[in-house]
């Protein structure tokens, strides 16, 4: 009879065997990264990368960790800063939106470029960075994931302007890009996105679903605040839009803790609106609550009749009930508040001053120039009022000021403020394009740019050139620039260059342009100035030679040869700057050494003007002393 042998029964595999299964898969996955890495696979999106050997800024492509299906993803002004915080540097950085990054004035028309030529003016020895990392169409999401890496940046001071977008930008609640709307999800996810393994994964997926999808052809044209918010409407006290807050509460929460525990202080600002001539997007009737536009229009009776309080009440409440969360809620101001306290952040009253000082005491179009940008004289408010808070709290460079009263500091600093009429006339066509685009108008109402915008002079139409995407911006105000020269309109061409040295100071190429130019007009101390500058970024034989060549005009005998002489280490074949450094030797009654100078130069050529009689003369000197 056959016995069933119970000797092999319930055997087990050994534990070797369960750690394969498990090392196996990880170990595809590493070598799978490793190789994708090493293979340059997909965007960079590093937090920060090199200008120069010496300078850095935001990543532009790291917004491609906050939008996966959106085509022109946004990217901060591209504000430079020491790779190597200098002794004694003032660092402050600046976390928001749009309207923290300025629009529709970037680059350079933003609060914090305000805030940082008042800090120039004021403290004029001191290396002062005020980096403005803000980008339009994102959240406190995006906020948070590149917190840590600011923090990294050894920052003095942390300035934040943000809530707006909280249910529409990347990775919101009410996003054409969402998540979901667990934060741990979200963040694990923001986490995740930093591997070429997970971002090989997303391609694969957005293929597949790109194949088969019917997206409606032109889905993807227009602004991008019209695509990333269609037609989803969140009613006021709805647990969608409560989610938002608490998505809101809860980044902001995580982002204050790190500082906290850095030890790097925060400034907080309150949000600002349009209530006075922006009325309802979308309004619903839900039963619970009056229509936004009900409201809106009986804040209007109020304020005719003069009954200024009851108005902006209304007012305040017809925002809040407008069901495209465009414009923050008077919940967020709140909730801003409450967490300055708990965390000890000083709050600035954003939304308070800027109603303050408009009539009737309710912002309109007076200060803003949309919905919720404020206008050029409200980022310069914003940036004063911020300012003033740093003095208040003693969040100042540790360096001495020079003693400035506030009203010669405030002409200083408008004075320092570069915005030319080219970035006025951009500002004015972006805001034309944002208006012909939903919600402001329906998709049927559009109309083509070229019926919008007819340019009448040469700067009108470079400016519809950017707009239209067909130059960037470095290259539309080189091109002003160069048209101001060629008109001989001298002040206006260094003005414009001003501009983009403003905005891409390390560009040696824009300090060289603007010297030479001035030193065929024979405008010596002009040009001097942009020759220092020029020199203090990369000393080479260009500004030293003129830097020299115009101390040696002032009787400046010292620094000029110091100046030639360097000049000489990176080029010892110009004729000029030995001829130059001759004559500083002279001066000097150095003339053995000017002798030698003038010999070279005249054996680098032999006909360059006056050489062969300074060469007599010098002889004639010394041999003069040697009889």
């Amino acid at each position: 009879m056959y016995k069933k042998d119970k000797s092999k029964k319930g055997i087990k595999p050994p534990i070797i065997f369960y750690l394969i299964l498990i090392i196996i898969p990880l170990l595809f996955f590493v070598l799978l990264e490793v190789g994708l890495e090493l293979f340059g696979y997909g965007f960079d999106i590093r937090e920060w990368v090199e200008v120069t050997e010496d300078k850095m800024v935001l990543n532009p492509d790291i917004a491609r960790r906050y939008f996966y299906t959106t085509k022109n993803i946004p990217f901060s002004i591209q504000d430079i800063f020491d790779k190597v915080k200098k002794p004694g540097a003032f660092r402050v950085f600046i976390l928001g939106e749009s309207s923290a990054a300025g629009y529709p004035y970037m680059p350079v028309g933003s609060f914090s470029r305000y805030l940082q030529r008042r800090l120039e003016q004021l403290y004029p020895d001191c290396t002062i960075e005020v980096v403005n990392l803000s980008m339009t169409a994102i959240n406190s999401y995006a906020l948070r994931d590149i917190f840590p890496g600011v923090l990294e940046q050894q920052p003095d001071l942390v300035l934040i302007y943000s809530g707006h977008n909280e249910y529409y930008g990347a990775l919101g609640i009410g996003s054409m890009e969402s998540l979901g709307t667990s934060r741990t999800v979200v963040n694990l996810t923001l986490y995740l996105n930093k591997f070429k393994t997970i971002e090989l994964l997303r391609n694969i997926i957005g293929s597949v679903s790109k194949a088969i999808s019917s997206e409606e052809k032109g889905q993807k044209d227009g602004t991008l605040m019209s695509r990333i918010a269609k037609d989803q409407y969140i009613a006021f006290d709805s647990d969608v839009f409560q989610k938002g807050l608490e998505q809101y509460e809860g980044n902001m929460r995580d982002i204050l803790k790190m500082a906290r525990d850095y030890g790097v202080p925060v400034i907080l600002g309150t949000l600002a609106n349009n209530l006075k001539d922006q009325p309802p997007f979308i309004s619903i009737d839900n039963g619970k609550y009056p229509s936004a536009y009900q409201v809106f229009e009986k804040a209007k009776e109020e304020l005719k009749k003069r009954n200024l309080k009851a108005a902006d009440s209304l007012f305040r409440s017809a925002k809040d009930l407008d069901a495209l969360r465009f414009r923050s809620s008077e919940k967020m101001n709140q909730l801003i508040g409450k967490l300055g306290k708990e965390y000890g952040c000083p709050v600035v009253q954003i939304d308070s001053a800027i109603n303050a000082v408009s009539p009737d005491g309710i912002v309109g179009d007076n200060l803003m120039t949309d919905h919720l940008h404020p206008t050029l004289e409200g980022y310069k408010l914003m940036g004063k009022l911020y300012f003033e808070e740093m003095k208040r709290m003693n969040f100042l460079p540790k360096c001495r000021p020079i003693q400035l009263n506030n009203k010669a500091l405030d002409s200083l600093t408008e004075l320092s403020f570069n915005f030319s009429r080219l970035d006025s006339i951009i500002s004015g066509y972006r805001l034309i394009v944002l208006k012909n685009d939903w919600p402001f108008v329906e998709k049927s109402q559009k109309r083509e740019l070229s019926e919008l915008i007819k340019p009448k002079d040469f700067i009108e139409k470079v400016a519809f050139e950017f707009i239209n995407d067909e130059i960037n911006w470095e290259f539309a105000h080189r091109k002003v620039a160069g048209w101001y020269l060629a008109q001989k309109d001298y002040t206006s061409f260094k003005y414009q260059m001003d501009v983009l040295i403003s905005q891409f100071p390390v560009i040696v190429e824009y300090y060289d342009f603007v010297s030479n130019e001035l030193l065929k007009l024979e405008k010596y101390d002009e040009a001097y100035n942009y020759l220092l500058r020029r020199y203090n970024i990369k000393r080479d034989a260009y500004p030293s030679k003129w830097l020299g060549i115009i101390d040696l005009s002032k009787n400046r005998i010292e620094t000029a040869i110091m100046y030639l002489e360097e000049s000489l280490k990176f080029d010892r074949s110009d004729p000029q700057v030995l001829y130059n450094i001759s004559g500083a030797y002279s001066f000097k009654q150095e003339y053995q050494k000017a002798l030698e100078a003038i010999k070279k130069c005249l054996v680098m050529d032999h006909d360059f003007p006056n050489a062969v009689e300074l060469r007599d003369q010098l002889q004639a000197i010394i041999n003069r002393r040697d009889f």
